[in-house]
């Protein structure tokens, strides 16, 4: 899903992100191992130790070399991190599949990450990518979830999708999809970073088609049961989970995301539109970083001032 509905408001509880390793001035830089694991092309970043892992999962029609720009800044402040970043099916470097459904994508990333022999990792996704991270998290062991600018709430986006079903599969597609691209505010970006985006953004109509075949094909009410059933898996095993969004949320939205998911903190970098972490790769880094501090199967609050923002107000 990638459509910009439900942006934000109040203060939740905050994770605590400060004191993870830095780098040091005698440190060795990881430029990454290019792989395959379990059929999906990954970069591998670090060495497994104590702290968890990064799982990193792109949005639709990307790949994986839009993390780049974080994970250079992550070698710096957090050297030797275990990452892998993949290349979700049909996208990048990893091959189609016959069908995409999301439970089925996680259970793929589910195995590339047993090939890596990754112990319970921190899911990090942007816009699709945030709801197979989720997915993942309410079936695998898993530290935490950071979603990356990804609305949880499905019934809205389904029935725009439904209601745009002859256009997606019809000769219409380029211009829905350009609608879709005017929601995510490109022009909002950094030079750089909106060439990066540009750069990665492959918009094949059956890939979309077939990654929303469930969007396109199931009746709302089911989708909405089948995601409030996952959210609640993940709500009653107290998964740290962080919603870094590049606009503010809708105050229904805030309501309705505290309620299904109490341990949920919220980061808005206003201005960045649908790509925060790409618009501000420093920032995001440190967020991933922070990451190594979150705790096993209990919130902690962080009690000091000492960390980057993780409470419902708005980033300065």
């Amino acid at each position: 899903m990638l459509y910009r509905n439900n942006r934000r408001q109040e203060d939740t509880w905050v994770m605590e992100i400060s004191g993870a390793p830095s780098a040091g001035p005698g440190s060795t830089e990881q430029s990454g191992e290019m792989r395959t694991l379990a059929g999906l092309a990954a970069d591998d970043h670090g060495e497994s130790d104590a702290r968890p892992p990064l799982v990193l999962l792109h949005g639709l029609t990307s790949d994986r070399s839009l993390w780049r720009p974080a994970l250079a800044e992550l070698r710096r402040i957090d050297s030797g991190r275990r990452v892998i970043a993949l290349d979700l099916p049909g996208h990048g470097e990893s091959p189609g599949w016959s069908s995409y459904d999301v439970e089925s994508v996680a259970q793929g990333v589910h195995r590339a990450v047993e090939e890596a022999q990754l112990q319970s990792p921190v899911m990090v996704g942007h816009s699709i990518g945030a709801v197979i991270a989720t997915v993942y998290a309410a079936r695998y062991p898993t530290r935490g979830v950071i979603n990356v600018d990804q609305p949880l709430q499905v019934a809205a986006f389904a029935g725009l999708v439904q209601s745009l079903a002859d256009k997606l599969r019809g000769p219409a597609f380029p211009a829905v999809w350009a609608m879709f691209m005017t929601s995510m505010h490109i022009e909002l970006l950094p030079e750089t970073a909106r060439d990066l985006v540009q750069s990665t953004c492959r918009p094949r109509q059956d890939l979309v088609v077939a990654y929303w075949r469930e969007l396109l094909d199931r009746p709302v009410n089911q989708l909405a049961d089948v995601a409030d059933t996952g959210l609640a898996a993940i709500r009653a095993a107290k998964v740290p989970y962080l919603v870094v969004a590049g606009a503010d949320l809708e105050l229904d939205y805030q309501k309705w995301l505290s309620e299904m998911l109490p341990q949920a903190a919220v980061t808005v970098w206003p201005g960045s539109g649908h790509f925060p972490h790409v618009a501000h790769p420093q920032r995001f880094a440190e967020w991933l970083a922070g990451t190594a501090r979150w705790p096993d199967d209990s919130r902690q609050p962080a009690t000091n001032g000492d960390h980057p923002r993780t409470s419902h107000q708005p980033s300065q």
